[in-house]
């Protein structure tokens, strides 16, 4: 039985059907982890999350910084108005409302004790280790799934603080953590988090850091699985012990699988040829 994560969706039916069925023809599955973004920017946001709904418990999906920006726009008035084009099917389907609070009950970050894996959106502070950072995603979560989520939703969004305080409450402690785990690449000096810049790593200003290669990081030791940043230059950084598995679906890239079962992860991709890779 193997266990795949898949990579950022973003909306791509015809590729996630597609991936879909390569794994299934490999093999019995037990488990598909998505990292997120499941919505947004492709064709069918709404056949996707109905597709990963459906899986029931075979799937475990974290979510997304484009997850939690659909999840904010629902709670208002003028939803449709406001959604672009790709996101409107969604809206308007019979099922959105049993869809989008579906959506609003999965987790931020899953962690397997027993394959020794951690699933995140976009990454972890430095100073967080794991269990840290799975206890601060157990606060985000709460907040979402509490009956005034709308009010919640309302003040997550923004890039301040930039620096972790334990100290930190209320409306920043919860939007510092929704950053850290759906929207983060790079630290700044000091810990910061950087929310600006969003492209290679070639040509980052040389002060900034990908948030898997700061000295000393907290959370090294365990292999981490993680989607968010398609102009990441490769998928597996083993030096680092972290796979990045967003390759580009949502812009005529491929969709990405990384089976996490196996002693050596291996890549299988879909996309333009269909064709299956190794690392």
């Amino acid at each position: 039985m193997s266990i795949y994560a898949i990579g950022d969706i973003h909306g791509a039916a015809d590729l996630l059907d597609a991936l879909l069925d390569r794994l299934a023809a490999r093999g019995p599955i037990e488990r598909l982890w998505f990292v997120g973004d499941l919505v947004n920017r492709g064709p069918d946001s709404a056949a996707v999350v109905r597709r990963v709904k459906a899986l029931g418990d075979i799937a475990i999906t974290v979510l997304g910084n484009h997850d939690l920006s659909l999840l904010s726009l629902a709670t208002r008035g003028d939803a449709r108005q406001r959604a672009p084009d790709c996101l409107q099917p969604l809206l308007a389907a019979d099922d959105a409302p049993e869809l989008l609070d579906w959506l609003r009950q999965r987790p931020l970050m899953h962690r397997d004790a027993d394959l020794g894996w951690t699933m995140v959106h976009a990454g972890l502070p430095p100073s967080w280790s794991v269990s840290e950072a799975l206890t601060y995603a157990r606060e985000l979560e709460a907040a979402l799934r509490a009956p005034d989520h709308a009010a919640f939703l309302a003040q997550l969004f923004g890039n301040t603080p930039k620096r972790w305080e334990p100290t930190l409450t209320g409306a920043a402690r919860l939007r510092f953590i929704a950053n850290a785990l759906t929207r983060l690449r790079f630290v700044a000096p000091n810990q910061r988090l950087d929310m600006d810049y969003k492209r290679t790593l070639a040509g980052a200003p040389p002060q900034l850091t990908p948030w898997f290669a700061v000295p000393g990081r907290a959370s090294a030791g365990e292999p981490i699985v993680f989607g968010h940043w398609s102009a990441l230059e490769r998928v597996a950084w083993p030096e680092h012990q972290v796979w990045g598995i967003d390759t580009g679906a949502a812009w005529g890239g491929q969709l990405s699988a990384l089976a996490l079962s196996r002693r050596e992860p291996e890549l299988i991709q879909v996309g333009a040829g269909e064709r299956v890779t190794g690392l």
